[in-house]
């Protein structure tokens, strides 16, 4: 009931602050921009190691991430090249968060690590694969948004990460979480970026048997 009544009420002020962007005549394109702005902010956030606040500029971008699909729906302003964009934009902002937590752990401090460095490579690069699978398989006829970790799911345990780790010399269990957000990411992306790819073929021979029995 307590999830369900904040579910409701987050989306109240969502729906509160789309009518007040559609009002002002704000494009959604703009919006979309915006909050690509800020995730690049959050990654520089995430390079100079202040993780918390990187984890609190990531809630705002993707609050924009939802803001401009709602607001064009609103206004009647969806279009495909808006589409191509917000796609494209969100591959963008998720390669900037991996970058900037690549280039924090790879830097001469005594956080430096190179097991982090190769798992947040691993889950930026399988990450845009999970993602470029699915909008390739959409082109040629399959929708394929399958799998254990989707982008919300990532996003989320990239804030978990950052908002865990807020004092590096402390050695509280929930503090400074990171790494092992790194690991779930890099193999969930894996993981995910296997299913869909197994989902896609099997989706693709039970067209060819359809088309086939025509």
């Amino acid at each position: 009931m307590l999830g369900a009544s904040i579910g409701r009420g987050a989306m109240r002020i969502i729906n509160s602050m789309v009518r007040g962007l559609a009002l002002l005549g704000i494009p959604p394109n703009i919006l979309t921009a915006t909050g690509v702005i800020i995730n690049i902010g959050c990654a520089v956030l995430f390079g100079f190691g202040y993780f918390f606040w990187a984890g609190i500029v990531l809630i705002v971008a993707n609050l924009f991430d939802m803001l401009d699909g709602n607001v064009a729906r609103l206004t009647g302003t969806v279009t495909k090249y808006g589409s191509f964009l917000d796609s494209s934009l969100d591959r963008l902002s998720d390669m900037s968060a991996f970058l900037g937590i690549i280039i924090f752990y790879s830097r001469s401090l005594p956080q430096h690590s190179v097991p982090n460095v190769i798992l947040g490579g691993v889950g930026m690069i399988a990450s845009v694969m999970v993602s470029y699978t699915t909008a390739r398989s959409e082109a040629l006829g399959v929708k394929a948004n399958v799998g254990f970790l989707q982008r919300p799911e990532r996003i989320v345990l990239l804030i978990i990460g950052a908002l865990s780790t807020w004092d590096w010399n402390s050695d509280f269990v929930l503090f400074n979480r990171m790494p092992q957000v790194l690991w779930v990411l890099a193999v969930g992306s894996l993981w995910t970026m296997v299913q869909r790819m197994l989902y896609i073929r099997k989706e693709f021979f039970r067209m060819q048997r359809e088309e086939s029995a025509e």
